[in-house]
């Protein structure tokens, strides 16, 4: 999803941050305008998506089509494979708390932890899923990569192209450890999903999606 900074008190858009570029530590000096609890209290208010970057919300903007679609070839994608494991898929609506109180919604997760389905967050994530848009790019390839790095459990992030076939796959064993980064670009490839004991082509993603234009 394409995020857009917005102000609560004044429903204001603003441009995005040039902060979100510096390091965890610089981008922690910042001053909350509310905390993780506020903002759920205030979402549950409002018309648009947001998400929360631990000092303000951050609208999620409509996506194109291609985006929508992939995101449904995923979810088939996992739900099938994981139908009677313990395992579940969630998203895009599942919460995950990151660096301080930010609160990121992928547009999937994997989870094998119990839920009531009552939690505002997500317990256990395993593996998230980011369908890139046409201007989440810096977001989700630096920002989140940060972000999803502080959460221990979560032991593979997966960037999904949607103009054209491609996968950028982080990956790490234990959460001490920093991610190692593999690229997939053909449709035959297969991507790998150890921790949950599955694996499916890559093809499946983009299944109905009409190519770009050359």
């Amino acid at each position: 999803m394409a995020p857009l900074p917005v102000s609560p008190v004044h429903n204001r858009v603003t441009r995005p941050d040039p902060d979100a570029m510096l390091p965890v530590m610089t981008i922690l000096r910042r001053q909350p305008v509310m905390t993780r609890a506020q903002f759920f209290d205030w979402a549950q208010a409002q018309d648009m998506r947001y998400e929360f970057d631990g000092f303000a919300p951050v609208a999620m903007t409509g996506g194109i089509l291609k985006h929508s679609q992939i995101c449904q070839n995923l979810w088939f994608a996992l739900r099938r494979r994981l139908s009677g494991t313990g395992c579940r898929p969630l998203g895009p609506d599942a919460g995950v708390a990151t660096i301080g109180d930010a609160v990121r919604y992928p547009d999937a997760l994997v989870t094998c932890t119990r839920i009531t389905g009552e939690e505002y967050l997500t317990p256990g994530v395993i593996v998230v899923f980011e369908v890139l848009s046409p201007t989440s790019g810096r977001i989700d390839r630096i920002v989140k990569v940060q972000e999803y790095a502080v959460v221990p459990s979560i032991l593979r992030y997966v960037i999904v192209e949607s103009s054209g076939i491609g996968l950028t796959v982080l990956e790490r064993t234990t959460a001490d450890q920093k991610w190692t980064v593999t690229t997939l670009l053909a449709a035959e490839d297969a991507l790998p999903l150890p921790e949950i004991g599955i694996t499916f082509p890559v093809a499946e993603l983009y299944e109905e999606v009409d190519p770009p234009e050359a």
